[in-house]
């Protein structure tokens, strides 16, 4: 390795470690006022850390792996409630910088035996949880939330949950999981399969839990990740 070369890479370095410290800083400020912070509009909940360290701490998954494909779901119609979720107003997925270096990395192995990740949803703001929670009154379905399928409190919030599929490339289809997304169903827990479909969901598992993801076991696309610092957030992907 030359001097530049050598020298570039300490520049790396220290930068890396600068934004550690920061968002650190930021984080333990952030915390420690979360208690007592007030509702700031008709729609946000109380309880989440303010945007500015949103955003020091969420990054786009395709910054990091600009080949991901994203379909944001819950900026659609084309979710179970049937109507855009508040807070979503982009197809843009985002996650915590920890959690998407590591979906980075699944997305390098993945493409290597020739499939892509295909992600639905990352970081959630919290009024579209809310808004879950919500629509399962209005069409009497609280069963969900009896039974685990949706929660008042999410790791989504914290942007350190993802729901994603695999994707034959070139062509993009998407492997056969048995279910579709977001299917609220016995038939939809990963171990519930045979088959090429249990091939498929295994395949999925092995290539997320390679990197530090933890696989729900009554959803196939769900995962989580890990850090030492969580916060809840409300920031509005746009």
């Amino acid at each position: 390795m030359n001097d530049r070369a050598h020298a570039h890479m300490i520049l790396q370095s220290v930068a890396g470690r600068r934004w550690l410290v920061a968002a650190a800083l930021a984080l333990a400020t952030a915390c420690s006022t979360l208690g007592s912070r007030p509702a700031t509009d008709g729609n946000r909940p109380a309880d989440v850390a303010p945007d500015s360290l949103a955003r020091a701490v969420l990054v786009d998954v395709r910054q990091l792996a600009p080949d991901i494909v994203v379909e944001a779901r819950y900026a659609t119609a084309n979710n179970f409630t049937g109507a855009p979720l508040p807070g979503y107003e982009a197809n843009k997925v985002l996650l915590r910088r920890e959690a998407a270096a590591a979906l980075a990395r699944v997305q390098h192995r993945a493409t290597g035996l020739g499939y892509s990740l295909k992600v639905f949803d990352g970081y959630r703001p919290a009024r579209a949880t809310l808004a879950m929670m919500d629509w399962t009154k209005r069409v009497d379905r609280e069963d969900l939330v009896r039974d685990g399928y949706i929660a008042a409190r999410s790791r989504h919030n914290l942007g350190l949950a993802i729901d994603l599929t695999l994707v034959r490339r070139p062509d993009g289809r998407e492997l056969e999981m048995g279910t579709p997304y977001d299917s609220f169903s016995e038939a939809a827990h990963t171990a519930n399969a045979t088959g090429n479909i249990a091939r498929n969901r295994q395949l999925l598992v092995q290539l997320m839990e390679g990197e530090g993801f933890i696989s729900y076991d009554k959803e196939w696309w769900h995962f989580s990740f890990e850090v030492p610092t969580p916060a809840r957030f409300d920031l509005v992907i746009r």
